[in-house]
């Protein structure tokens, strides 16, 4: 965050410095506005490649059956749907999310999907999570992390309900390692705001989109925010040469 010379705090919004206070509803706007297309735009924008990042980090999230998982910044359900078959129904899945109207799809999206009883919704304010300590095996954030206000205050709101032993996933998008791939993804992802313009009738939340992974920590960085929030053993995974990354850090015993 930074301080204006009244002393005002401010922070990032895209590439946008704006009043810490303003953020949350601005951000919130973004996702009220794509809520109902959001799946279809992560398709196109990632060329289906979502899928496959999405069953990596599963693969990292070592859930069985009985385990308790916080899907934090949940939104349409794609991966509490996926949690709630490995937990099975001796264990429980909490699908939060700050803002409504991806609750609602998320809500939506299960109920439609008969037989599954073991998943609970919360609209919840990360930076400030409502669960008692020690409450979840594994807490799952993608794609959700650059959008918080106060990132360190959200992984350690993170690290306060995490059991000992546990662990927190970040899959978010990140920093490319080769220059050329850089160069490249940079100029496919500047055609995402004319993609959403035609799909969901917004180009401005999808400028937002692309500005607001430019401004997000890199691997090294994040990585050491982590380790701030108090977990231990924290690493991370490239994913796509960098594009994405899915970082993992472990609660103490």
């Amino acid at each position: 965050m930074n301080d204006t010379s009244n002393n005002q705090k401010t922070t990032h919004f895209g590439y946008e410095e704006v009043p810490v206070e303003e953020k949350q509803e601005k951000v919130g706007h973004v996702f009220r506005s794509v809520a109902n297309r959001y799946d279809l735009m992560n398709d196109i924008i990632s060329l289906g490649t979502h899928r496959l990042i999405k069953r990596f980090a599963i693969e990292l999230s070592a859930l069985r059956p009985g385990h308790k998982v916080l899907d934090l910044a949940g939104g349409t359900g794609d991966f509490s749907l996926r949690f709630s078959s490995i937990v099975e129904d001796e264990g429980q899945v909490v699908l939060a999310d700050i803002n409504e109207a991806m609750l609602d799809v998320g809500r939506d999206r299960i109920t439609d999907a008969n037989k599954i009883h073991n998943v609970q919704f919360a609209q919840v304010n990360a930076e400030e999570l409502p669960f008692a300590d020690k409450t979840f095996d594994c807490i799952c954030i993608a794609y959700g992390l650059r959008n918080i206000t106060n990132k360190d205050a959200a992984l350690k709101s993170m690290e306060r309900v995490l059991k000992p032993g546990g662990r927190i996933l970040v899959l978010e998008f990140s920093k490319p390692k080769n220059r050329f791939i850089g160069k490249a993804y940079e100029s496919f992802s500047s055609l995402w705001p004319a993609a959403g313009k035609l799909i969901t009738g917004d180009a401005n939340s999808y400028r937002y989109l692309v500005e607001s992974i430019r401004m997000h920590p890199d691997q090294e960085t994040l990585l050491e925010m982590m380790k701030s929030a108090g977990l231990i053993n924290c690493k991370y995974h490239d994913v796509l040469n960098g594009i994405c990354a899915i970082h993992l850090g472990f609660k103490s015993s």
